[in-house]
C-alpha cells in the first residue's frame, strides 16, 4: 500500500532543495497560463465588440417587399410570337408597391411563434433634409422607437438624447451624428424633411444617433412610425419592413425560408446579410486560440526538459530510495507529485496574473469618436477560460511529469553505485 504522507514529504523535499529549478517549472507555468488567460480575454472581447456593432444592429430575419422586374411582358401575351425567341430591352418593374400587404397581421402572427422574442414594424423612405440654404440626401426610418432599444439596444448608439424622448414626441427626429456636423445641428433645433413625392415637414431634433458606421451616419436618421406615415400621406398600416429577433440565432435560416413560401416575401437572414462579416469572425477567434493552445504547449515543454533534468540530478537519491525499499512504483508516484505540485502552484499563480492583467486592460482608456459608447478596451472574463487555463496547467505538468517519473521508475540502484 503507498504510503502519500512519506511520498509527499519525500517530493517536498526534493522540491525545496533546488528550489532555483523548482521556482523556474513553476513560473514556466505561471507565465503561460497567466498569457494564455490575458490573450484569450482580450481577444475575445474585441471579437464581441466588433460582432456587436454590427450584429446588434442587424435584424435574425428582415422581411420586406421586393419590387422586382415582371415576368410576364406586354410581348409574352401576343399569341403571334408564342413560338419565337424573344428578347426584351428595358424590362419595366411590375406595377406594385413597396408596402407590405398585410402587414399587421404579418406581424402578430410572428410574434405569435414561442422561437421569435420580438417582430417590429419599420417605415424606410428616401428625403432631403433642408437646413437654410443646404441640402442633404438621406433615408428616414420611422421606428417603435422603446421596442427597437429592447431589441436591437438602439439606447447604446443615442449619443445624445434617448428612445423615450423620440417615443412621446410626435414631430421629433433622431439625426445621424454626420448629418448634424455636416449641416452644424444640435439637440434642439429644427430641421426640415422632404420625402420624394414632395412637401416639407419640419421636424425637432430629439437627440443624436452614432452607430460607428461613418458612411452610414451621414445619411441614416430615425422618427416615429406614424410621423413619416404622416409624411408620406400614407394610412396607419403602410409598413415597408418588419425585423425579427429570435431567441435562437440558429432559426433564421428556416424561419426565413418559412416566411418566404408562405407570404410570398423577401426575407433575408442574418447570416446571408453578414457571411463575409461571419468569416472574419471565425478567422480572428481560430488566430486567437492557435496563438493560445501554442503558448501552453511551449509551457509545457518547458516543464517537461526541467523534470527531465531534476531526474538526472536525482539519480543517487533515487538509488538510495530503491535500497532503502522504495519500489520503482514508489519513485514513479515521487517524481509524478513534483510534477503535480509544480503545475498546482504554477497553474493557480498564472490564474491570480491572468486576471489581474486581464482587469488592468479594462481600465486602459480607449477613446475614438467612431465607438462613442465604449470607454476603455474590451475583455471578456468568462470563467471557462480560467477553468480550460487550469485544466491545461494540470494534465500538461501530469504528462511532462510522467515520461521522467517513468524513467526514475526502471532505474537499477545497483548501476548506479557502481557508476559512483
Amino acid at each position: 500500500m503507498t504510503n502519500w504522507i512519506v511520498i509527499l514529504s519525500i517530493a517536498k523535499t526534493h522540491l525545496l532543495t533546488k528550489i532555483k529549478q523548482t521556482s523556474t517549472a513553476a513560473l514556466g507555468v505561471t507565465f503561460g497560463i497567466g498569457a494564455y488567460i490575458t490573450l484569450v480575454c482580450f481577444m475575445t472581447g474585441l471579437n464581441a465588440m466588433l460582432d456587436n456593432l454590427i450584429l446588434n444592429q442587424t435584424p435574425h430575419v428582415h422581411v420586406y417587399n421586393e419590387i422586382e422586374p415582371s415576368q410576364n411582358q406586354p410581348i409574352s401575351l401576343y399569341n403571334r410570337v408564342k413560338e419565337s425567341f424573344n428578347v426584351v430591352h428595358s424590362v419595366k418593374p411590375k406595377l406594385m408597391q413597396k408596402k407590405i400587404h398585410n402587414a399587421l397581421p404579418i406581424i402578430k402572427y410572428l410574434e405569435d411563434k414561442p422561437e421569435v422574442r420580438g417582430a417590429l414594424p419599420q417605415v424606410k423612405t428616401q428625403i432631403f433634409y433642408i437646413a437654410g440654404s443646404i441640402e442633404l440626401g438621406g433615408n428616414l426610418t420611422g421606428i417603435n422607437p422603446i421596442d427597437e432599444d429592447k431589441l436591437f439596444n438602439m439606447g447604446d448608439y443615442i449619443v445624445e438624447g434617448s428612445a423615450e424622448a423620440l417615443q412621446t414626441s410626435e414631430n421629433g427626429i433622431l439625426l445621424g451624428i454626420g448629418i448634424a456636423k455636416k449641416m452644424s445641428l444640435k439637440v434642439g433645433d429644427r430641421v426640415q424633411v422632404s420625402p420624394i413625392n414632395g412637401g416639407i415637414f419640419p421636424l425637432r431634433i430629439v437627440g443624436l444617433y452614432q452607430s460607428g458606421i461613418a458612411d452610414l451616419d451621414a445619411i441614416q436618421s430615425f422618427t416615429n412610425i406614424k410621423t413619416v406615415q404622416r409624411i408620406l400621406g400614407k394610412a396607419n398600416n403602410y409598413i415597408t419592413d418588419i425585423n425579427v429577433k429570435l431567441y435562437d440565432i440558429e432559426q433564421a435560416v428556416p424561419l426565413s425560408k418559412k416566411i418566404e413560401q408562405q407570404f410570398g416575401l423577401t426575407a433575408i437572414d442574418i447570416k446571408k446579410a453578414n457571411a463575409q462579416f461571419e468569416t472574419g469572425t471565425s478567422i480572428r477567434n481560430l488566430i486567437t486560440y492557435a496563438v493560445s493552445i501554442t503558448l501552453l504547449i511551449v509551457a509545457g515543454f518547458g516543464i517537461y526538459n526541467i523534470l527531465n533534468m531534476l531526474i538526472y540530478e536525482k539519480m543517487n537519491d533515487i538509488a538510495i530510495l530503491k535500497a532503502t525499499g522504495f519500489s520503482g512504483k514508489d519513485v514513479q508516484h515521487i517524481f509524478m507529485s513534483q510534477a503535480m505540485i509544480i503545475g498546482l502552484v504554477g497553474g493557480v499563480l498564472g490564474l491570480i496574473i491572468g486576471y489581474g492583467l486581464a482587469r488592468l486592460i479594462d481600465t486602459i482608456p480607449f477613446e475614438t469618436e467612431a465607438l462613442p459608447t465604449v470607454e476603455t478596451f474590451p475583455v471578456n472574463i468568462n470563467p471557462m477560460f480560467f477553468l480550460i487555463g487550469f485544466s491545461f496547467a494540470m494534465i500538461s505538468t501530469f504528462m511532462a511529469g510522467y515520461l521522467p517519473s517513468k524513467k526514475a521508475k526502471k532505474i537499477d540502484p545497483v548501476k548506479i553505485i557502481r557508476g559512483q
